[in-house]
């Protein structure tokens, strides 16, 4: 190996400690706080594809490390220490790994050092998609944590002149956790100023508020999320379009169309009908069904379809996290009394 100069060696050493610090806090996220398998290897297999070096490199680089030389080593940047939440987390440490992979295509270019400048280069390109895919998880997965529990379904078809923002608000004094707005057939302009009404008296009451297939009015009402079912926009073309701290709500029946939206980017998945229902011409896949899915995939499960208080607890003992209804509640002059209802037999399974 030709002579290197000592700085040298004590920048490549440098940087290989970020990039692996750097990475392992990302892997980190990925792996404990949302579970994701993919992610997670990618992370791991880039941090020991950056740290594998020759062992004379190796030696050779402890040999130069000089730590408390470091005129660095306590300087510190304006708002350096200052508390930051898991994405402003996420940010830095990924800014940090590609600052110091930009370092080190830099000095690979030098003839004299036994590495790879494209290699380095081919990582941070990578680490771009990865932080922002990252990202976008962790800043929908606490969102996701919150579908849970009676998700009711304001279908305009079903309000009989009733003021829809009126019966939102009674569905969210009942105790609803989630609301999504379907208005099939509406004008755009009444579709957009119901949606604008609902988001407001969710967001008030911190209740998940979202928008059945129409994805310029789920963007114009920065609804909380998108739901889409079979004849909808394709879920892989809304997620594309939607921000990415939006949920992504996609309906399915089968195991094989769960993993289908999942590789979409659905966030969490409708599944049914799962009783026979008058709302929709729809097959029957029962309850076992969810079971079913729920081993396919790891994403919130919502059942729908003819779930009322005679069948909502068999529903959620068998693996949704939430129970979408429409007539339930809409069906009855007492909205709020019905949403009440079936919130109180939801909370009486959680407490079994």
């Amino acid at each position: 190996m030709k002579d290197i100069p000592r700085d040298r060696l004590r920048i490549i050493d440098a940087n290989l400690n970020r990039i692996g610090e750097g990475l392992r806090v990302l892997e980190e996220f990925a792996r404990l706080s949302l579970n994701d398998a993919a992610l997670t290897r990618q992370l791991k297999d880039m941090r020991h594809r950056m740290l594998t070096i020759d062992t004379g490199m190796q030696a050779r680089l402890l040999q130069a490390r000089d730590a408390g030389g470091d005129i660095g080593a306590d300087m510190a940047s304006p708002g350096q220490d200052n508390p930051r939440d898991v994405p402003e987390a996420i940010v830095a440490n990924a800014r940090r790994v590609q600052e110091s992979l930009r370092v080190m295509e830099e000095l690979a270019k030098d003839g004299r050092l036994s590495l790879d400048s494209d290699t380095y280069k081919e990582a941070r390109f990578a680490l771009y998609t990865i932080e922002k895919e990252l990202l976008a998880r962790l800043l929908r997965h606490d969102k996701a944590k919150r579908l849970a529990g009676l998700y009711v379904i304001i279908d305009t078809a079903f309000l009989r002149g009733r003021d829809a923002v009126a019966v939102a608000g009674q569905v969210i004094r009942g105790g609803a956790k989630v609301l999504q707005l379907r208005a099939k057939g509406y004008p755009a302009r009444d579709f957009l100023d119901i949606a604008a009404g609902i988001k407001k008296a969710c967001a008030e009451q911190d209740i998940l508020f979202i928008v059945n297939d129409s994805l310029e009015v789920a963007l114009a009402v920065e609804a909380d999320g998108l739901h889409v079912g079979r004849d909808d926009l394709p879920a892989d073309i809304a997620r594309r379009w939607l921000p990415i701290d939006k949920l992504l709500g996609v309906s399915v029946r089968t195991a094989a169309e769960a993993e289908r939206a999942r590789s979409d980017g659905a966030d969490y998945l409708g599944v049914g009908s799962i009783y026979a229902t008058a709302t929709k011409d729809s097959e029957v896949v029962g309850p076992g069904r969810l079971a079913e899915i729920k081993r396919a995939v790891d994403l919130p499960l919502a059942a729908i379809g003819g779930i009322n208080k005679g069948t909502l607890a068999a529903v959620m003992r068998s693996g949704a996290v939430a129970a979408a209804v429409i007539s339930a509640v809409m069906g009855t002059a007492d909205v709020e009394g019905a949403t009440r209802e079936l919130v109180a037999i939801i909370d009486e399974v959680h407490h079994e």
